[in-house]
């Protein structure tokens, strides 16, 4: 039972690893460049992923895949995510870099990697989807909110302009879409002629390994010997506390299964590579989060295996 279950989660877990670090050797070996790995990125967000959510999501029972409740759950444990990260940011002296430690602590890569975790697991992302919906335009307005509030280069005019964009990017983002019209058209029922689908298909196909190999690609390991205490902080938060807290809350409340590996990557996952992005654009120096998006990606590898072995072994999933 003891190897089933290991076996269990190195399956789920290693295979993800393993294509990080294959986008990293690409690029170490120049068979990938930061602009190939800006493209790719691009690529998977504003077509592959939306074209696997929307595959998944339009076969599928619509009752049978919209869950309120759990809904209802992944929004309220963000918002008290937020409150633990904004806690332990006021433990920091520089008032302008709290704004990146509360980011980084509570925002996980939900889209790339749950969806990898859970198609690992079990062939469909239907769940993520959920989760999704429930956290990822959570994740952008409240860090537009707290990266504006501590900028400490943006004037007023140009952080309302960049909240009134964001929040445009919400509505428009691809993945949302591709949930949206997913939705939609299980809803109404609509037809599915089959070039269309296995065309999709195909599209959706691509998404993991692509995202996956893009992400390792991104790894900057010159940030590591900066901020190493403060980082080390928000990885405990990020892949321990959080999961320690709410997961015994997710399992009381009935969660089991691919539901309950969604609600473990909303918690668990490493912090998203995207993070760097909004913290640069609001002026922000970007070390803490670049380092956090490393260091997390890189313990997440494990801390992940242990807590999908953990709910294996006691028959959660």
């Amino acid at each position: 039972m003891f190897i089933d279950n290991l076996q269990f989660s190195l399956n789920a877990t290693v295979p993800v690893v393993l294509m990080m670090i294959f986008g990293y050797i690409c690029r170490k070996i120049n068979l990938l460049d930061d602009h190939t790995t800006s493209k790719l990125n691009k690529f998977t967000f504003r077509a592959a992923l939306p074209a696997l959510l929307f595959t998944d999501l339009s076969t599928a029972d619509f009752n049978g895949v919209w869950d309120g409740k759990m809904l209802l759950f992944c929004i309220i444990v963000t918002l008290l995510s937020v409150g633990i990260a904004v806690i332990y940011s006021l433990f920091h002296k520089d008032k302008a870099e709290r704004g990146e430690i509360i980011q980084a602590a509570y925002r996980s890569s939900a889209a790339i990697l749950g969806i990898a975790f859970i198609k690992n697991i079990y062939g469909e992302s239907t769940m993520a989807a959920m989760m999704i919906v429930g956290t990822v335009p959570m994740y952008n307005v409240i860090a537009v909110a707290v990266l504006a509030a501590t900028s400490p280069e943006k004037t007023g005019t140009e952080q309302k302009k960049l909240f009134l964009d964001t929040l445009k990017g919400i509505v428009t983002n691809p993945i949302i879409i591709g949930i949206a019209v997913g939705l939609i058209w299980s809803l109404l029922a609509l037809p599915q002629p089959a070039i269309m689908m296995k065309t999709v298909s195909y599209l959706g196909n691509m998404a993991t390994p692509l995202s996956l190999i893009a992400l390792g690609a991104s790894f900057r390991t010159s940030e590591a010997g900066r901020r190493v205490k403060v980082t080390v902080g928000i990885c405990l938060i990020k892949l321990v506390l959080l999961c320690a807290i709410f997961l015994p809350v997710a399992i009381s409340l009935g969660f089991r299964g691919e539901k309950l590996v969604a609600i473990l990557v909303m918690l668990g996952s490493a912090t998203t590579s995207s993070s760097f992005v909004m913290a640069k654009n609001f002026g922000h120096k970007g070390t803490i989060t670049a380092f956090s998006v490393m260091l997390t990606t890189i313990c997440s590898a494990f801390t992940m295996t242990l807590w999908l072995f953990l709910m294996k072994s006691m028959g959660y999933i």
